[in-house]
């Protein structure tokens, strides 16, 4: 059997397995823990478990979900100290910020207490009465990605269990521990076969999408990657949730007060390491403020610790793992050979971790491989741009859709340019904001279906309309 102390929670119980996954510590590329490789059996009993939950958990009240997610989120709360330093040791993100997502997933969960699943009135006439319920799928497949494992899966199984489906979930092979850890302690809490986490290597996913055991499958990840999970849910009809991948615009408009925006543009695009769906990764600036805009971020880049997670005063960390290491420096690498400027920020350190300085890109053409690839690193091409149309029109360029931000003075007008993005959400002078409460969708090839808010909620449910006839007077 594997030695890893870390199990995965099958039925309410830990599950080890034969075989096993290294787990790298990206700020040094060394493998510091392994944890378990489900094969099909062990799919199969997490099926099971979760499908024999399944009908007394859609039996349980609103209200007794509610409170179970709740408890929920108070066991992570209490171990977000362990959680939080397992987190950075996993994913390389400094240590405040991991535990900014480990206490976020618990105020998703406990943002249950102000969302149901609502019953909706068609007619209510002196004949008839027509009600619409919205009923719990099934057993839900649950794929969360890399770049924040801890808070995408919660944004998954808090809708997903409060609408009474049960799940089986699984996190990327590069950061498994975490959530391995949390369905621990949640099994603690929740009725046994409620939620199931397993993972695995690249295989599982495979596995997962073409069970016939799900009803629904929500997957957080590339385009890519996503369409496969179309074609694999196709074949038994199972209903999808995919939110993938961004090329999002962020539109700078001449009467912004320089010094009081660089500073949240920066982050809004480098925030994670850049390795966020929904960040900045084309930034137009209107050619009258071009150049002093892009001197400010390059000031910012040169003071900005990149380093080890653990480090007090590290601001970024390591890209997340090897694989991702390498698109991003070949991406690079591109833009060198085509003789674009590249203003990098401040020395990484040198070594085996995955370490890749601040870079941005000099107003490159709007067709090479920086502005047209979503980079999912921290490589930032900043863009001049003359007049609205025209930047509306690039900004929109794009096979992409997920989101998008425009930076004034004007309110007014930035909200006339938010409107003509085709993009799901649109930020006005902020960014990176989301709400358990406000849905997130994307446009093009960004995927569909939308998490959050109570039309995320509906997403785990079908529609049931009741004919209830009336007694004549």
């Amino acid at each position: 059997m594997s030695t890893t102390p870390y199990l995965m929670t099958i039925n309410g119980r830990g599950v080890a397995t034969p075989d096993s996954i290294r787990v790298v510590n990206p700020a040094n590329g060394q493998v510091f823990e392994r944890a378990p490789r489900a094969m099909t059996e062990h799919l199969d009993a997490a099926v099971d478990a979760a499908r024999a939950a399944f009908p007394r958990w859609r039996a349980t009240s609103l209200e007794q979900r509610q409170a179970l997610l709740a408890s929920c989120a108070a066991k992570i709360e209490e171990h977000a100290d362990e959680l939080t330093a397992l987190f950075t040791r996993e994913h390389g993100r400094p240590l405040a910020q991991a535990r900014e997502e480990i206490l976020g997933a618990a105020g998703w969960l406990k943002a249950s207490r102000y969302l149901k699943v609502p019953v909706d009135v068609t007619e209510d006439s002196k004949t008839r009465r027509v009600e619409v319920h919205h009923e719990p799928l099934g057993v839900v497949c649950a794929i969360v990605p890399w770049n924040f494992p801890v808070l995408l899966a919660a944004w998954k199984i808090m809708p997903a269990l409060l609408a009474g489906n049960t799940m089986v979930l699984k996190p990327s092979p590069f950061t498994p521990l975490c959530t391995l850890r949390i369905g621990a302690l949640l099994g603690e809490v929740l009725p046994p076969g409620v939620l199931n986490v397993i993972c695995g290597g690249d295989e599982l996913g495979p596995m997962m999408t073409a069970h016939p055991g799900f009803a629904k499958i929500t997957f957080t990840g590339s385009t890519k990657t996503g369409k496969r999970v179309m074609e694999a849910a196709a074949r038994d009809l199972k209903r999808v949730t995919l939110e993938l991948g961004g090329n999002d615009a962020c539109i700078v408009m001449p009467d912004v007060n320089l010094d009081e925006v660089a500073e949240s543009l920066f982050f809004g695009a480098f925030y994670n390491t850049a390795q966020v769906c929904v960040a900045t990764k084309r930034l137009y600036i209107h050619e009258s403020i071009y150049d002093a805009l892009r001197d400010r971020l390059h000031a910012i880049a040169r003071k900005t610790k990149v380093g080890d997670g653990t480090e007090a005063d590290t601001v970024f960390g390591p890209v997340q793992n090897r694989l991702q290491y390498r698109r991003v420096m070949d991406l690079l690498g591109d833009a060198r050979a085509n003789g674009l400027k590249l203003l990098e920020g401040a020395p990484v350190p040198q070594g085996d971790g995955y370490f890749i300085p601040l870079t941005l890109v000099d107003n490159p053409p709007d067709d090479s491989r920086v502005v047209v690839e979503e980079a999912f690193g921290p490589v930032l091409p900043l863009l001049k741009f003359r007049d609205v149309d025209e930047v509306v029109e690039r900004a929109n360029r794009t096979e992409y859709g997920l989101a998008g931000a425009v930076w004034s003075a004007d309110v007014e007008q930035a909200k006339a340019i938010a409107h003509r993005l085709d993009t799901g959400t649109v930020w006005i002078n902020q960014n990176l904001q989301s709400t358990p409460f406000t849905p997130l969708a994307g446009h093009k090839q960004s995927g569909f279906g939308v998490e959050n808010g109570v039309a995320g909620l509906l997403e785990f449910t079908v529609p049931k309309a009741i004919f209830i006839p009336k007694r004549a007077d």
